[in-house]
């Protein structure tokens, strides 16, 4: 399992990042700081010249999070089928123990140039 720890700052709250009006942990920084999570326990799974890419999100954002609040987030890996990893996500108040947040986030290994490559203009 691999858990990060993150201070909610100004930057990180709804109306910086667009997605609210309030000054609180906006969802999609909470969800990119999962996603650092899940690469985080795959990076030992992957081989050179290899990354991961994120293609499936569940996520329940259940509690809020002021500027100052520090946010612990974790990934488990929870399944795994050859290129394609499902991990276990879940997030809380350092503080107090409580879950901000829970869900699952599913990643598939590439070959990074290869993936680049696919999505290049063309010349």
């Amino acid at each position: 399992m691999s858990s990060l720890s993150f201070t909610v700052t100004d930057e990180d709250t709804a109306i910086a990042v667009g997605s609210g009006s309030l000054p609180v942990l906006g969802t999609p920084r909470l969800l990119a700081w999962l996603e650092a999570a899940t690469c985080a326990e795959i990076e030992a799974a992957l081989g050179a010249g290899q990354t991961s890419v994120g293609t499936r999100v569940q996520l329940e954002h259940l509690v809020a999070s002021p500027v100052g609040a520090v946010v612990e987030v974790s990934a488990e890996a929870a399944y795994v089928d050859g290129r394609l990893h499902r991990f276990t996500v879940a997030a809380r108040h350092t503080a107090d123990g409580k879950v901000v947040a829970s869900g699952e986030v599913t990643r598939v290994v590439v070959d990074a140039e290869r993936f680049l490559a696919r999505i290049s203009p063309s010349s």
